[in-house]
């Protein structure tokens, strides 16, 4: 007998998303087939911390493993205020980064790349955020919803990363008195050298921008779901984190060359 399907929430785009059994089920797409190339990639050379494809069931939809565990997001983001586990995910990361570095996508491949990437080192996951991290036992935390992975560097990714888990913010709810202690947390961990650190500064502000630019675009387009999170404000939020990051630009260049 087929497991009932649940219905998975989280983040801001996760309709279609269902639970069946250990599996997860989402809508594919035309970069499906690259995705999981890529999932497969990663866990051939023993990366863990992603599901893995199983392929596309009979509804069209692709299949992959169930990550267990808790959202971090919103409720539980307090986990990751001690530092080692901050420093933990900058390792995951680091460890993601290493180990896409060897793939060679398809020659067929697309890539659903919302944002053009500045770099194109490696194959970037473009939304390593708290929203996207599963955390089970000690040993299995992971990162979902890999559907807008393609061609970036691994700044552009990191960047990302640390505006969602430092985090980065102007909101006086989610702001941090200790932000730039936590971004050298974060840095050191991952391990960026010093010409690679005074290059991330100005790119925290830009990548943080980007997200605001590809949302007012959007809108002005009418695309969904895009056009709705624009009109519910995630635009004014992300314009004035990109702000916030610039006007401390010189906090940021302090707390990163200082280790």
């Amino acid at each position: 007998m087929q497991p009932e399907e649940e219905p998975l929430s989280g983040g801001n785009v996760s309709q279609g998303v269902v639970r069946v059994g250990d599996t997860v089920r989402r809508p594919a797409g035309p970069w499906t087939p690259a995705v999981h190339a890529l999932l497969t990639h990663l866990h051939e050379v023993g990366f863990r911390a992603a599901p893995r494809p199983l392929g596309i069931d009979d509804q069209g939809r692709e299949v992959l493993t169930f990550m267990p565990g808790h959202m971090i997001w919103p409720d539980r983001f307090s986990h990751l205020d001690p530092a080692p586990r901050l420093a933990r995910v900058a390792r995951l990361i680091r460890e993601f980064h290493d180990a896409v570095q060897g793939f060679s996508p398809p020659p067929d491949a697309r890539w659903q790349q919302l944002i053009p990437a500045e770099g194109a080192d490696i194959i970037a996951h473009h939304d390593l955020a708290p929203w996207n991290l599963v955390i089970g036992d000690d040993t299995q935390w992971a990162f979902i919803d890999w559907d807008c992975a393609g061609p970036g560097s691994r700044l552009w990714d990191l960047a990302y990363a640390i505006h969602g888990f430092i985090p980065m913010s102007a909101d006086p709810e989610w702001q941090r008195r200790d932000a730039a202690d936590r971004l050298a947390v974060f840095v050191n961990a991952y391990g960026l050298d010093e010409a690679e650190r005074r290059e991330l500064v100005p790119l925290l502000a830009r990548r943080t921008r980007s997200m605001h630019d590809f949302l007012r675009d959007q809108a002005a387009l009418g695309t969904q779901p895009w056009s709705r999170l624009w009109a519910e404000g995630h635009g004014d939020v992300w314009r004035n984190d990109a702000d916030y990051i610039e006007q401390r630009a010189h906090e940021w260049t302090e707390a990163l060359l200082t280790y």
